[in-house]
């Protein structure tokens, strides 16, 4: 009877084990799909930005040239809706699969960056990381409107040539360092009174 029940609890501690080593994996593989959905965000930042919102004239255009003529207007407010409701409807009609962790991470993605974009032209920086950020953002506007798109990551800029050489982006980043944050109001306020939706 003793050995009996010995070996029921080292079935059951071997598959507790089996279960956690699982569970493990699945977490990590949950995690690298998120992150990989953020990854991709910064591509379809720098698409949104830069191609959609720069180099072509397209339905981001208009939306963004009101940001540069009011910096104010950093959220792209009128994105959340349809944005929520994609996440939301794939979430309720597929659960937790890895295709919605993936929406997840772009979605969170896209969140990191209103986050950034709204203290790169309200705060100022509270880190290395983000006065860099900054200063790149703020020679776009002010500097180098055809050139740095990328707001988050600097990557994609590399990559597809929209990054001046060094000796320039010094130049631009010290004149975009210069640059005081805003003071007032972002348009969030407005929209939520019931103002213009900007981006």
């Amino acid at each position: 009877m003793l050995l009996r029940v010995s070996l029921m609890q080292s079935e059951r501690c071997i598959a507790n084990a089996a279960l956690s080593i699982y569970d493990h994996i699945v977490i990590l593989v949950d995690t690298l799909i998120f992150a990989a959905g953020v990854f991709v965000w910064t591509l379809l930042e720098y698409v949104i930005h830069g191609v959609l919102g720069h180099t072509h004239r397209t339905f981001v255009s208009g939306l963004h040239e009101v940001h540069h003529r009011d910096p104010r207007a950093v959220f792209a407010l009128g994105s959340w809706l349809p944005v929520a409701v994609v996440i939301g409807s794939a979430s309720w009609i597929f659960g937790a699969a890895p295709g919605v962790i993936f929406l997840g991470g772009v979605a969170a993605g896209f969140a990191g960056y209103e986050f950034v974009h709204y203290r790169i032209h309200f705060s100022k920086p509270s880190c290395a990381l983000e006065e860099r950020l900054r200063a790149r953002h703020l020679a776009h506007h002010f500097r180098e409107p055809d050139a740095i798109f990328g707001v988050t990551s600097r990557l994609w800029d590399v990559v597809f040539g929209t990054e001046p050489e060094a000796a320039r982006m010094r130049e631009l980043a010290n004149a975009g360092a210069a640059v005081a944050p805003l003071a007032g109001r972002s348009n969030f306020g407005r929209v939520i009174r019931g103002g213009a939706i900007a981006g």
